[in-house]
């Protein structure tokens, strides 16, 4: 974990130097870069899931990182972003896992008369997003309308499966979520407040996974909520 932070703070480094060198450089009164930390809070909507399996409290995510701006004409309003962040995102379903004993992970619906606290996937990742850019500022206008959509390319760096009930807490490392996954997003909105969405192609879990009454597992997951632009 420790090198991840270490490899955004050398990102950060890099695009600070990079922007003295930008190929895109106008008259040096007009001379900015929309370089952005962000930060946002999402729901985690669970969509294509197996028949009978629902969500059971409030999923959410955390996203953090930094966008480099790469403006594309002499305005300097539209261009691309290039980026790199964390997530932290938990999935709260009725999809119990449970880790066989020779390391086979049995999936089914957790039954209607089992108590339990809460059931869960926690999954962390570093994210690559790569945008394109629309927006009306200026050189001396922090104020500003903004449009950015793009893709987002995320590398799992933990995931694991959880059940907690008042008498066990149980916890595995989960190898079925799938280490590479992708999705589009949009945002938009004024200075700091904006909104965030993002759909994910890429399944949850890796192929072929099913439930134990055949069902497949390929569930995706939707993101809606804030995101914090800080300049």
């Amino acid at each position: 974990m420790r090198s991840l932070f270490v490899l955004l703070l050398m990102f950060v480094f890099v695009a600070s130097q990079a922007q003295q060198d930008s190929l895109f450089v106008v008259e040096a009164d007009e001379k900015y870069f929309e370089d952005q930390f962000y930060i946002g809070i999402n729901y985690n909507l669970l969509t294509r899931a197996p028949e009978g399996i629902g969500q059971s409290s409030f999923s959410y995510s955390f996203i953090s990182g930094f966008i480099k701006d790469l403006p594309l004409n002499r305005q300097r309003n539209i261009g691309f972003g290039i980026g790199a962040g964390l997530s932290i995102n938990a999935i709260y379903s009725d999809l119990l896992a449970i880790k066989e004993e020779n390391g086979n992970i049995v999936y089914e619906k957790i039954p209607s008369d089992f108590s339990y606290n809460r059931n869960m996937l926690n999954m962390s990742f570093v994210e690559f997003p790569i945008e394109f850019r629309w927006r009306n500022s200026t050189a001396d206008n922090y104020r500003f309308w903004r449009i950015y959509t793009g893709i987002k390319f995320s590398y799992l760096i933990s995931g694991k499966s959880k059940l907690v009930t008042d008498e066990i807490k149980y916890s595995f490392d989960n190898p079925d979520i799938r280490n590479i996954q992708y999705g589009i997003y949009l945002n938009f909105g004024y200075n700091t407040w904006n909104f965030y969405a993002q759909y994910d192609l890429s399944n949850l879990f890796e192929d072929d996974k099913f439930t134990i009454d055949g069902q497949l597992i390929e569930p995706r997951i939707v993101k809606a909520g804030l995101i914090f632009y800080i300049l």
